[in-house]
């Protein structure tokens, strides 16, 4: 399912009587939990998974090891597991440079349940080589988009982006700034797969480079979430 984005916009989908927060929430507590971290630095098992390829990505060098590129055209990697499955509460990280040339919506981690289409979302909105985050949480009909164009970043450099959900409020984040935040209620999913560089459906391919995925039990407070490498 294709979503609709506002040009400068938090939207919500499918979620009447939504009530949207701004930034200057409280900002989240820190977690003892264990981490799962995937360093995407090779095209056969990433975090103890085997990996299937689609197109033809490549094992680059980056900042501090290894990433994988991608063409945002025909490249992606798929693997038969979905780390969000059973929490109810989580942090996702990703550390990643996007190219300055890819399409302008770009679906770069995507976690889905099996078979019900719950899934959620990490991805970029792309136009005049700046990029804005664009995350989506989706539970049966209840689902939350957050967007706002106008707030850019560079692409061509190493950035590190975060989605938050404690079980009420999901936020993002970039280099540990907090940008946009919304209530919805969701349930947790359930096992299935993820997929990087690419929506699970093989559209809105990404083009750039992919470093690490890292996934907390919890909601990280900023200060312990990734920073870009430098």
């Amino acid at each position: 399912m294709t979503r609709a984005a506002g040009a400068c916009a938090v939207l919500a989908l499918a979620a009447p009587g939504l009530a949207m927060v701004r930034p200057q929430a409280p900002a989240p507590i820190a977690s003892t939990a264990a981490p799962i971290v995937w360093t995407v630095d090779n095209l056969t098992r990433i975090g103890g998974h085997t990996v299937t390829v689609v197109g033809a990505p490549r094992v680059v060098d980056a900042p501090g090891g290894r990433a994988v590129a991608f063409d945002g055209a025909r490249d992606g990697l798929i693997l038969d597991a979905n780390p969000l499955a059973g929490l109810a509460r989580f942090t996702v990280e990703v550390v990643f440079e996007p190219a300055t040339d890819g399409g302008e919506e770009q679906r770069f981690v995507h976690f889905e349940e099996a078979g019900s289409g719950n899934r959620a979302l990490i991805e970029l909105r792309l136009a005049a080589a700046a990029w804005s985050l664009d995350t989506y949480l989706r539970h049966g009909e209840i689902g939350l988009t957050l967007l706002d164009r106008s707030i850019t970043h560079p692409a061509a450099g190493w950035h590190a982006v975060a989605l938050t959900y404690d079980g009420k409020t999901m936020a993002h984040f970039v280099n540990r700034r907090r940008e946009l935040a919304g209530d919805v209620a969701l349930k947790t999913l359930g096992a299935g797969k993820t997929s990087i560089g690419v929506r699970q459906n093989l559209v809105s391919f990404f083009k750039g480079r992919i470093r690490v995925i890292r996934v907390t039990p919890d909601v990280l407070a900023p200060a312990a979430m990734l920073e870009p490498p430098r």
